[in-house]
């Protein structure tokens, strides 16, 4: 499985794709220091939003013209979560604020990204 994955995450792989798959591992990193009463929780579930984004991309990577938007609507909609869930990262004091800066400012050019790759496609 792991190696399927590798492989598809090569030269021809979308940028948008890749930069998710970049803030997935940093994002993996610090919920190994959050705490337990957070990594269950709110960890655990911060890191799925991020495995659910990714796959709605590659979703829509593959899928007809005429789906594609849907899958991107449903990608922007778990963005919107990712933010809100780092931005309680920050406010409950789980991680280092400049590490989740940085995966906000990562998650912001996504976003940009996202919303170019929507317009094109409607």
């Amino acid at each position: 499985m792991f190696a399927i994955l590798i492989s598809m995450l090569d030269s021809a792989t979308l940028p948008v794709i890749e930069k998710v798959y970049q803030i997935y591992k940093p994002l993996v990193i610090i919920n190994s220091k959050v705490e337990k009463a957070h990594r269950y929780s709110l960890a655990a579930g911060t890191e799925q939003t991020v495995l659910v984004l990714l796959e709605l991309l590659l979703s829509a990577s593959v899928a007809p013209k005429t789906h594609k938007s849907a899958y991107l609507v449903k990608a922007q909609s778990k963005m919107s979560i990712l933010q809100l869930k780092l931005r309680l990262y920050l406010e409950l004091e789980l991680a280092n604020p400049t590490k989740l800066f940085q995966l906000q400012s990562d998650l912001k050019e996504v976003g940009r990204m996202l919303g170019g790759w929507l317009r094109s496609v409607s």
